[in-house]
């Protein structure tokens, strides 16, 4: 029997700065979305968050000519950066299905 932690799909987590290039991280995102991972980003600050935003956009660009179409749903998350606290902004983004539902919702 196989335990609940390999039944879990992969997650890939991608950290954006402000510093990171918006197509290079939509390059990993459109990637990641075709394997079947789910990719979830954080940010922390303006700057970092308004980066992920623009990758998030060019993903898209990237993605709909091969018919596929994503979702993002964005949540706050408490972290610690050298031993100080601080609020990311984390995007969670699934591939959507044609009848306007997540694909990894159609199975259950």
């Amino acid at each position: 029997m196989e335990s609940s932690h390999e039944m879990e799909p992969v997650k890939g987590f991608l950290k954006v700065s402000s510093k990171s290039s918006p197509a290079s991280v939509a390059g990993a995102i459109a990637g990641m979305i075709k394997d079947g991972t789910q990719v979830e980003i954080q940010s922390v600050g303006a700057g970092a968050v308004n980066q992920a935003v623009k990758a998030i956009a060019i993903s898209r660009g990237f993605l709909s000519p091969v018919g596929i179409e994503i979702v993002c749903t964005p949540s706050f998350a408490d972290i610690v950066i050298d031993g100080e606290y601080r609020t990311a902004i984390r995007f969670a983004i699934e591939p959507r299905s044609t009848l306007g539902v997540a694909v990894n919702q159609i199975e259950e």
